[in-house]
């Protein structure tokens, strides 16, 4: 079924203008509490990707958190200049590096649960239960498609 034709589309209208909007809007907000950490929102994906074990290497983080290489390795130059990551070369396959969070990345990234929830609540708070279960299955519905 097509929501959209020429003749209905508005760009102001859109499901990815709204996307687009609510996306830069809770980045911003989530920097800003991120501060104190001196991270970004999107270096939380990464720092908390890494902690969880849901990937290793600059690719897998990739994949998982669907930015670009050039991104991610300008991103993951940040962290290690700051002293949050490290990189190292597998003893398999040369080409394959791995990640890991250095011991003040670890207390970082121990902090986010401090923080990340509070702005994500207040995104929320006129949220009923069902509604927020609802919201989240139809946009994990929609990043499936």
């Amino acid at each position: 079924m097509d929501h959209y034709s020429k003749e209905n589309f508005q760009l102001t209208h859109s499901i990815g203008f709204f996307l687009n909007r609510a996306r830069n809007s809770l980045l911003m907000e989530m920097d800003a509490a991120l501060k104190d950490l001196d991270i970004t929102g999107q270096q939380m994906g990464i720092l908390l990707s890494l902690t969880s074990g849901a990937a290793s290497t600059p690719y897998e983080l990739s994949k998982l958190l669907e930015i670009d290489t050039g991104l991610m390795t300008r991103m993951l130059d940040k962290l290690e200049a700051r002293g949050l990551l490290a990189r190292s070369r597998s003893v398999d396959d040369r080409r394959v590096v791995n990640l890991l969070l250095t011991e003040k990345g670890q207390e970082v990234a121990k902090r986010i649960p401090d923080v990340a929830p509070k702005v994500l609540n207040r995104r929320l708070k006129h949220f009923t239960r069902e509604e927020f279960a609802e919201f989240r299955r139809l946009l994990a519905k929609f990043a499936d498609a």
